[in-house]
This record gives structure tokens, sequence and C-alpha cells, in this order.
């Protein structure tokens, strides 16, 4: 796979545009079959481009032919099984808890709250929007949105398409935080349970002492439980703390309550288990 795949996703200036297909955003399966769908004469464009910023192997541009490409997805779709699939839980961890702060800056300031608060790469100069990127380069609207996407694998500076004919995207890196993963300990239950609940909606910690009833110690102290209990996610917005859901705390929900509904009762206590381990993404 390594020489196979590395020359097509070369590190460099020029990635083809064919192998980011706007259907991405249905799953793997929809972004390979927006790669098999790609014209013939854009992809043979794009990789003779690529040709020049970055040698290809001879059998790289056979790739604009339908037999070679169908070899080529499923060769991705088999790097994805083994290298990205049993991440997805922490991928959309980290994809949450960027976007929930976005949303509340967008719900709360409009759409300039929301171009402020893409940084550090980015920053919103009324009517221009600067980005640290990669290459000297200038992309002009004229009236076009712009899609912006947080990418997870992606930890340098961020990306557009190459092709300013396209419908506009802009790949923004992740800010990672080091994340710790430890198992719940038995200070969480019942009041944990309760702050759990109320996270699912995205708050930030003096909204949990008002929904929950706490002091603002005890909301923070509730709220660092969850979080290094790898069940929520926190962010600093200025000068506030959102935390939200993460996959995990979602799951463990969606059990106690499908739980709670069957055996008419209330939702089960959340598990407590030993030990604890750190994760470094």
């Amino acid at each position: 796979m390594r020489t196979v795949l590395f020359p097509l996703y070369a590190l460099g200036p020029y990635l083809p545009d064919f192998l980011t297909p706007p259907e991405s955003e249905g799953g793997i399966t929809a972004a390979l079959g927006g790669i098999l769908r790609m014209p013939r004469r854009d992809v043979r464009a794009e990789l003779r481009l690529l040709n020049r910023v970055s040698p290809l192997p001879s059998w790289a541009l056979r790739l604009e032919q339908g037999a070679e490409r169908r070899e080529f997805t499923e060769l991705i779709r088999r790097y994805h099984e083994v290298a990205v699939a049993p991440y997805t839980e922490r991928v959309a961890s980290g994809i949450v808890g960027h976007r929930a702060p976005l949303a509340r800056a967008l719900l709360t300031r409009g759409v300039e709250g929301l171009l402020s608060s893409l940084g550090p790469r980015l920053r919103w100069h009324p009517p221009v929007l600067e980005v640290d990127y990669r290459t000297d380069r200038d992309l002009h609207l004229p009236g076009r949105g712009m899609r912006i996407v947080p990418t997870y694998f992606s930890w340098g500076t961020p990306v557009a398409l190459a092709n300013a004919d396209l419908p506009p995207v802009l790949s923004c890196p992740l800010n990672h935080p080091t994340v710790l993963e430890e198992t719940l300990p038995a200070e969480l239950v019942p009041l944990g349970a309760r702050v759990l609940r109320c996270v699912a909606d995205g708050l930030t910690t003096g909204e949990l002492t008002q929904v929950v009833g706490v002091s603002l110690s005890a909301a923070s102290r509730h709220a660092s439980v969850l979080r290094d209990a790898g069940l929520t996610t926190s962010r600093q917005t200025g000068p506030t703390v959102l935390h939200t859901l993460n996959p995990l705390g979602a799951a463990l929900l969606r059990q106690a309550r499908g739980v709670g509904r069957e055996n008419g009762d209330a939702p089960p206590a959340l598990p407590v288990r030993e030990g604890h381990r750190t994760v470094r993404p």
C-alpha cells in the first residue's frame, strides 16, 4: 500500500482534486464512487500536473483508465479498513469538539463571529479571510459560498481545491489537544450522569451551574470528570469553556435511555471501572 498510495498523496504544493471528491461527505463508499465517476480527461490532466510537481511511477499515469482506477479505489478501501475505521469514534469526537464552538459562534454572533473564530491559522479581516497556506494564492469567490471542512488527519496548514472553478472548499486541520481517556470514578454517579445528559446539548460551565443546580466549582469538577473519562470534550471559547458530548458519551446515553424505556424504570447508573491510561493521538 505504501508504494502505491504515497506517490498519489505526496506531501507538497499540489494534491489532485479527483482524490478528494465532494461525495466524500457521504462516507468512504460514496467517496470512492466519486473517484470512479470522475471524467477521464480531468483525471489525466490532474495526474500530469502532479507528475510535474512530484514525479509519478509509470503505472500512476494509467489511472485515467477504468480498470486501473477500480483497483486503486479498492486499495484505498482496504487501507481505510485498517488505518482509519478502527479510530472512527476518536475522529468523530475531535470533529464534534471542533464544530461545537463554531456552531455557537454562528448562532450568537452570526457569520462574522464564525469567521472570526476559525483561528489560529485563519484570520477574518472583512471582506478577506486570510489563511496560512503552503503557497501564495488568492481565491476569489465572486458570490459563491465556501465550504469549510475540519480535517482530523491533516496537521499542517489549511488546504483548498487546486481548481478555482470547482465549488470552493477549505479544509482546516483540527487543533489536536492531548486526550486523556480515563475510566469512570465512583463520584460520577448520580450527579455526573445528570451533567452528562445536560451536556448533550452543549453547555458552558456557567450554564451547567444553572441547569443542574450546583455551584460553579462543582459543575467544573463534574465536567472535568466526564472529560477525563472520555465522554465529553471541553474547548475554550473566549472567557468560557464549552462542554460537548463526544460519540462515546452519546452511545452511553443512548444505551442508558434505551434500557430505561424497556424496563419502565429510570436510566441505569453509569458503569464504574478501575484504572486509567493516557493516550496521545
